[in-house]
């Protein structure tokens, strides 16, 4: 049992961490370097991870583990309407496009289209996206209900970079100014190079089970682009709702 746990902590931190290296694992689970090293390579005979790049020294997750995660989530039939809306979207921006779904009290990066350009936004899939300090959970928090919102914000806003809005007020108005406008913004928030626009993927049921957005390095977003990309992207999450509830009647969404 204890080598099953073992790999198991093994699998979780390498999917948190990724690339990530033996030491780094052991330091973080707090297992000898030898019982990690024995997880991971049950963990890529098995099939859920592999070498990043090749290289026998860093691990990333595989395909398997992320489909395991999208069949617990529902998220492959939301992939299949997504992906179709996210490569025109890509192709109307030239821009790195993200699909993230909500899971507690943060959302997570499940698909990803990368733009053309040279210097670009890349974040691996799986990674956990703040919910007051991202375009992306911005958009879903500001289309649930109050109490997420007020759950945040018992639990306090945590500063990531100078410009990540800590004060609950102005994170309710600005949560506001989102409903109205049906798009968020992040400039720089959670990581100062990073700045996106996000809308969030609501049902006909009122049920939110995504957001899709555009993501451009901060010295690259303009106010221009920003107004541009939150008409883009609100287009686009309604597309892929409508995709959706078509797809649970039975037809194709029209």
């Amino acid at each position: 049992m204890q080598n099953v746990l073992n790999a198991l902590r093994v699998l979780e931190t390498v999917a948190a961490r990724q690339p990530v290296g033996v030491a780094a694992i052991a330091q973080e689970t707090g297992i000898p370097k030898s019982t990690a090293q024995r997880a991971l390579r049950t963990l890529q005979t098995a099939g859920w991870i592999r070498p990043a790049g090749g290289e026998l020294t860093r691990w990333v997750v595989t395909t398997k583990a992320l489909q395991v995660g999208r069949r617990a989530t529902g998220e492959l039939g939301l992939r299949d309407v997504a992906v179709p809306v996210m490569e025109k979207l890509r192709a109307r921006t030239d821009e790195t496009v993200h699909l993230a779904v909500p899971e507690g009290g943060k959302v997570v990066l499940v698909e990803r289209l990368e733009t053309s350009q040279p210097v670009r936004i890349v974040l691996p899939l799986g990674t956990d996206l703040p919910l007051h300090a991202s375009a992306n959970g911005k958009a879903v928090l500001a289309a649930g209900g109050p109490e997420p919102v007020e759950e945040l914000l018992a639990n306090g806003l945590p500063r990531h970079t100078d410009t990540t809005n800590t004060e609950p007020d102005r994170l309710r108005a600005e949560l506001a100014a989102i409903r109205e406008r049906g798009y968020a913004t992040n400039s720089g928030e959670w990581r100062a190079d990073v700045s996106a626009v996000a809308a969030p993927v609501v049902l006909g049921s009122g049920r939110v089970v995504a957001s899709v957005s555009v993501n451009v390095p901060t010295s690259r977003m303009t106010e221009e682009s920003r107004a541009t990309f939150g008409a883009l992207v609100r287009t686009a999450a309604r597309d892929i709702a409508r995709g959706l509830d078509g797809a649970a009647r039975g037809d194709d969404g029209r």
